[in-house]
């Protein structure tokens, strides 16, 4: 997807997410379990405020948030760090350089993509949290969405900050995965140390496959499914090495 893209996909989100979490502030979000929406509306503000500075300063802030920031409400919060945010965006080009935690790319271009993912997948919280249906993921976004937290997330995760995995991947017998979706698949192999991504299914079997529509995928490797409703997805496999995938996904987003 081009820069262009992501940032309609962020606009359309950003404004979904909006008119969605003033209808409960108080509600649970059951795909984040302890958080209320007024919690997740306060981290959408300050993640927004964070890449914004790392764009403006060339690196993230840390520590990070400001004190101050718990005193500010949450709907104001989140209103002044998006327009701050694309604003931001607006005076950059997505080749600009820009300080990220991903060192294969530190540039304007990286948050942008990383936003849009960021904002539909928080939207998807809210709407969860305040009983509201979930509008439609476009399917190139959800496609991108799998792709970026399998590379981007997991596999330089593991390789970057590899104790982090130890206690998963240590005692991995080695196993393979596939996950496929309409016009994409990706195949991932575990062991200890290892999580490494390839584009396509490849031709040998797998010990997991993973399925369905782009936007059923990303929900079911973001764990955004909605409790009691279809999935769309299936998965077939050992439950210990379905696991094996989540555990690494769970670690590497945290």
């Amino acid at each position: 997807m081009e820069s262009s893209q992501f940032l309609a996909c962020l606009a359309a989100d950003f404004a979904r997410l909006r008119a969605v979490v003033p209808i409960d502030l108080t509600a649970a979000v059951p795909s984040c379990p302890g958080w209320t929406v007024a919690d997740l509306t306060r981290h959408v503000g300050e993640v927004y405020l964070h890449k914004t500075l790392a764009m403006r300063e060339g690196a993230e802030p840390d520590p990070w948030p400001p004190k101050e920031l718990a005193e500010e409400e949450p709907l104001a919060l989140l209103d002044r760090a998006y327009a701050g945010l694309v604003d931001e965006f607006a005076t950059r080009r997505p080749e600009d350089p820009a300080g990220s935690w991903y060192t294969p790319d530190q540039t304007v271009s990286f948050w942008i993509r990383r936003m849009a993912q960021e904002t539909v997948i928080h939207r998807i919280d809210a709407e969860l949290g305040t009983g509201q249906p979930v509008a439609p993921v476009p399917a190139d976004l959800a496609v991108d969405g799998i792709d970026e937290l399998l590379k981007v997330f997991v596999a330089y995760s593991v390789a970057r900050w590899g104790d982090s995995f130890t206690d998963i991947l240590a005692g991995s017998p080695g196993r393979t995965y596939t996950l496929r979706t309409d016009g994409a698949a990706w195949r991932v192999r575990t062991g200890p140390g290892l999580f490494a991504v390839e584009d396509g299914a490849g031709d040998d079997a797998s010990d997991v496959t993973v399925s369905g529509p782009p936007a059923a995928v990303l929900r079911w490797v973001w764990n955004r499914e909605g409790a009691g409703a279809p999935s769309g997805v299936t998965v077939e496999g050992a439950p210990e090495a379905v696991e094996e995938l989540r555990r690494c996904i769970v670690t590497a987003t945290q």
